[in-house]
């Protein structure tokens, strides 16, 4: 597997679960909180498999597979890290909150995910080149 096809198949995952994530907003925003809660749960799971999935394949599969890809994009990949492994930990901390309906940390906790996520967004879709020059 090329490095540019893994890179475009986790920015097809971006998209979809960033969908889940503004239709979760959209159930807040509707007063359906338990609709809200459901598909977190969803976009928590997704973006799990898709990041173990991740560290499977550059960790065990392929453990090279990004060498010459990091050295093409070093500077795209060091700033969608940035935003992107905060937020990842930030998703285990908004679920724990949510579902304990610790409505005060879920809710400062969406904040800094929301801008961290939109980051990942931004940095994932159009910074990082799923193909070489």
């Amino acid at each position: 597997m090329q490095p540019g096809v893994v890179i475009l198949i986790l920015k097809v995952a971006v998209i979809a679960v960033t969908v889940l994530w503004i239709g979760s907003l959209i159930a807040l925003a509707s007063g359906n909180t338990k609709l809200h809660g459901r598909i977190n749960i969803a976009f928590f799971s997704l973006t799990l498999a898709a990041l173990l999935g991740l560290e499977v394949l550059v960790r065990l599969i392929s453990p090279g597979l990004f060498d010459n890809y990091q050295h093409h994009a070093e500077n795209a990949m060091l700033l969608h890290l940035i935003f992107s492994v905060p937020s990842a930990v930030l998703l285990f901390v908004m679920l724990f909150t949510g579902l304990k309906q610790q409505r005060q940390l879920h809710i400062a906790g969406g904040i800094l995910f929301s801008v961290l996520w939109t980051g990942t967004f931004i940095t994932g879709i159009f910074f990082l080149r799923h193909e070489l020059p």
